[in-house]
């Protein structure tokens, strides 16, 4: 256990700094990162659907995992002429997938399952991780501090909500939250981590947000923090039961002392989506 909590801390103190770096850089760095992150989520996906007897179509997804934060790029910032085409382009993708499933799988190779396992294993890891993108750069350009705290508030929020959770689950105990699904997690601990969700965005105006011009006001930085301590919540469950049914404690051993991409940022697939569209709610991006 402290072997493990070295690890933790030991990856946190240098994962920290560098992902601020990134985000208040933004641009082709921030979408390079991204891309990584999902191309590694997808990957883990793919060896889950593999347990399970399908095989995905890895190349075309992790393909298209890469490549997708740079279009969601490339829409956000008007770089090039893509107004109007996301739904086309989408379109296209899904058309070009089952082209490839037809031509590469044949009826006694799942190829159903096949293709559902591809075409989620690019829109949760690298769909969902493609928010942070216009929440980053939709009101705010390169090397900007408002623009990459407006990343960082939402995941401010989850740290600090899973944080508390994991600390008052362990120090409270009482009632499993949902055994079936991830048997360590308490009522005391979800109800402490949603507590510790809505009280971090008001705290992040009075020592960040204020100064930099993009606070929410108090009654909608509390809905704020709720709504991203529930999703947050079920994002994680949502990958619990996946690893349970492939019988996975981690997902991956990439990172030391979390387990994989999907076990780091499980949550955050959940936020982010979410976040952007409270952001756009509140007349921010």
């Amino acid at each position: 256990m402290a072997s493990n909590l070295t690890k933790r801390i030991a990856f946190a103190a240098v994962a920290i700094p560098l992902a601020l770096g990134v985000v208040y850089a933004g641009g082709w760095l921030l979408v390079a990162v991204t891309s990584v992150a999902a191309v590694l989520g997808a990957r883990e996906l793919y060896d889950f659907a593999g347990r399970q007897g399908v095989e995905p179509l890895r190349r075309t997804g992790l393909v298209s995992a890469a490549l997708l934060p740079a279009g969601v790029y490339l829409h956000v910032t008007h770089a090039v002429a893509l107004e109007g085409w996301a739904w086309f382009g989408a379109g296209l993708w899904l058309v070009a997938v089952l082209a490839v499933a037809l031509w590469r799988r044949l009826p006694s190779e799942k190829p159903f399952a096949a293709t559902s396992a591809t075409l989620f294993g690019v829109l949760y890891p690298a769909g969902l991780a493609a928010f942070l993108i216009p929440i980053r750069h939709a009101a705010h350009g390169l090397y900007s501090w408002p623009g990459a705290w407006m990343v960082f508030a939402p995941l401010v929020v989850t740290w600090i909500g899973d944080s508390v959770a994991m600390a008052a689950g362990k120090a409270i105990g009482g009632p499993r939250l949902w055994p079936a699904i991830s048997p360590g997690k308490t009522w005391a601990g979800s109800i402490a981590g949603l507590g510790g969700a809505v009280a971090t965005p008001p705290l992040l105006n009075l020592l960040f947000l204020e100064r930099l011009g993009i606070a929410l006001p108090i009654a909608e930085a509390l809905l704020f923090g709720l709504v991203l301590g529930i999703v947050g919540q079920v994002g994680d469950l949502a990958e619990s039961l996946y690893k349970r049914e492939v019988g996975a404690k981690d997902s991956s051993s990439l990172i030391p002392g979390h387990g994989g991409v999907l076990d780091r940022f499980d949550s955050l697939y959940f936020v982010l989506p979410f976040a952007a569209a409270m952001y756009r709610l509140f007349g921010l991006i």
